[in-house]
């Protein structure tokens, strides 16, 4: 399978998903009073100025509470046993190597920005992790300074002044737009040198099984604190929304303009104190 037709293929599952549940968004569109019978109306109300970039949020919320099903019965269970049966050391390890592993994306991405010094600093954090980290599993770089940043190609058409569009939550992937999700899935993959090795040589059952390992391990960094942000927050979903982006903004101003910790895109995310939600302390 070739890495264009596995994207493809990913593309196609995502796209059809969303067609799918397209039925459910007409009834729930077609009587805003629906939203009603699940929250009150002076928090819709409160919500009124957000809303307008969310257009979509009938069909958003059925997506997120489908999410949700899909987090509550697979991958908070796993989620859970991972983190009772494997040390803290090795999960430390795994999300390190995991994140080495698409430095390149990184690189590529802050190229394309124009961030000449920041590419060559992530060129050495990728060798000094890749070597004296002994591939990727200690994040020296980290241990000396410098923690470095992640980017993406939707951030890149953000740094170019490419608006987010309207809000959307993806079936599986979560909260996106269509400038990211167009990075996610049609560009970043390509900066990928080692999921690109993958797919050329049909290492399907690798290219899976990175995917479920990579979603495991931040889902059950911050399992714990969702779990007290949906305690805690009246509209669960209002405050996932607000926080990817702020999220995103901050990332695309590289914290300029805001500070908040950074947020997995699986994970249904974390941020600042706002909304209930707990000001938690996440590696940038």
């Amino acid at each position: 399978m070739t890495r264009f037709s596995t994207l493809m293929a990913s593309f196609i599952v995502v796209f059809c998903t969303l067609v799918s549940l397209t039925t459910a968004y007409d009834v729930l569109a077609d009587d805003k009073k629906s939203l009603h019978q699940y929250y009150d109306s002076t928090e819709i109300a409160d919500l009124d100025e957000e809303d307008v970039n969310d257009p979509l949020e009938s069909f958003n919320r059925f997506v997120f509470k489908f999410n949700e099903f899909l987090q509550s019965f697979f991958l908070k269970p796993v989620a859970s046993l991972y983190n009772e049966n494997v040390p803290a050391v090795f999960r430390a390890g795994v999300g390190n190597v995991l994140s080495n592993l698409v430095a390149p994306v990184t690189v590529a991405n802050q190229l394309l920005q124009g961030d000449h010094e920041a590419a060559v600093r992530s060129i050495g954090r990728f060798v000094v992790n890749s070597t004296v980290g002994i591939a990727g599993i200690v994040d020296v770089s980290s241990e000396l300074g410098d923690a470095g940043r992640s980017e993406d190609f939707g951030q890149t058409l953000g740094f170019w002044g490419a608006g987010e569009g309207f809000y959307l939550v993806l079936p599986v992937f979560g909260p996106s737009s269509p400038r990211d999700a167009i990075g996610k899935f049609l560009v970043d993959s390509y900066f990928d040198p080692f999921g690109m090795w993958i797919s050329n040589t049909d290492q399907t059952d690798l290219y899976w099984g990175q995917k479920v390992v990579d979603g495991v391990s931040e889902y059950a960094e911050h399992v714990d604190d969702l779990d007290q942000m949906r305690k805690t927050s009246v509209d669960y979903y209002a405050v996932i929304r607000s926080l990817y982006r702020q999220k995103r903004k901050s990332e695309i101003s590289n914290g300029n303009l805001i500070e908040i910790p950074a947020i997995p895109d699986l994970g249904y995310n974390l941020g600042p104190e706002e909304h209930g939600a707990p000001n938690l302390k996440v590696a940038k």
